[in-house]
């Protein structure tokens, strides 16, 4: 898909912030820095670059990374990417996330300055609170978040792992400052699908709120690769293959009918999975499937391409329904 095509975008929350149904997740440029950075291989640069750009050439507008991703690297790489693409501030969405561990709300506006000076020139469109587990109250962070719509440090503030309640303390906190809970970033695939029964999606379409659906092929599982050669998983830490081998065979029929699926459009089992996850619960869900290569840009974005059949939807709910 080239850069000009034009795909549908949805409003995160209530905010007027518009951003295609799918973005890229940078988690895995974290490679090099931070808590997180030995979990990943150190990516090139020059790879990084060309990776962003595959997924704006597909029609991605936004991106979605996190001080817990290297501690910076992350970001800086996200920002050299842009500028080598030739993208300025306006052209795209990035969002990042405040790590609250060992915190109070008080160093929300302590940190932003790192935030904003790793994004060197590009806004924070969106602002969340990684986890509900700081010493703070999700009222204290949010009075905080605030202040920095406020002063123009960030355009909007979101929550990520939140459940019922404390989206609700959240919301009621920001409406006193005439703004909206934008998102609520969960863990939501065709493999897991909690949110749909523990009050996450029910409370996000009631406030008004977009659900960022991440680790949407359940890291690769999705993608029938460890159908097709399960000798792959060996290569894996011991948590990543302990936790895909107990997925492998309660997922083999759904990747199937996935791959049959795929086959009408002249996609992949991944962009099938993709297309279902935003296109199930109509505009309320959007999902940022991580990115480490080219190749998976190219195919992630290619899930816009096309629309899934409220048969093939219905499908695919029913099959995944069945292995839960």
């Amino acid at each position: 898909m080239s850069s000009n095509v034009q795909i549908a975008k949805r409003t995160l929350g209530k905010t007027g912030i518009e951003v295609t149904p799918i973005g890229l997740g940078m988690m895995e440029f974290a490679g090099g820095g931070g808590l997180m950075g030995p979990a990943f291989p150190i990516i090139e640069q020059e790879n990084k670059n060309a990776t962003v750009k595959a997924g704006l050439d597909g029609g991605v507008n936004w991106f979605d990374t996190a001080e817990l991703y290297g501690a910076g690297v992350s970001e800086t790489s996200l920002a050299i990417a842009l500028k080598a693409a030739g993208k300025k501030d306006d052209d795209v969405v990035v969002a990042t996330k405040w790590w609250p561990l060992f915190r109070t709300a008080h160093n929300i506006p302590k940190t932003i300055g790192d935030r904003l000076r790793f994004l060197d020139g590009y806004r924070i469109s969106l602002y969340m609170i990684h986890q509900p587990f700081s010493f703070s109250s999700p009222e204290a962070e949010m009075e905080e978040m605030a202040k920095l719509v406020e002063a123009g440090k960030i355009h909007s503030v979101g929550v990520s792992n939140f459940n019922p309640e404390q989206m609700r303390r959240a919301h009621r906190q920001l409406q006193k400052h005439g703004l909206p809970l934008a998102v609520n970033q969960v863990r939501y695939s065709l493999l897991d699908r909690r949110i749909e029964t523990n009050g996450i999606l029910e409370t996000a379409k009631e406030l008004g709120v977009t659900i960022i659906a991440y680790t949407p092929l359940e890291s690769g599982m999705l993608t029938g690769k460890y159908h097709k050669n399960p000798e792959i998983l060996k290569s894996k830490s011991t948590f990543y293959r302990i936790r895909l081998q107990r997925s492998l065979e309660k997922s083999r029929g759904l990747v199937a009918v996935l791959e049959e699926i795929a086959g009408k459009y002249s996609a992949t089992a991944a962009q099938v999975a993709l297309n279902w996850i935003i296109n199930s619960q109509g505009d309320t869900v959007v999902t940022i499937p991580g990115v480490t290569k080219i190749s998976q840009a190219v195919e992630s974005s290619g899930a816009m391409k096309f629309k899934l059949s409220g048969d093939e939807l219905a499908r695919l709910d029913e099959i995944s329904k069945a292995i839960h």
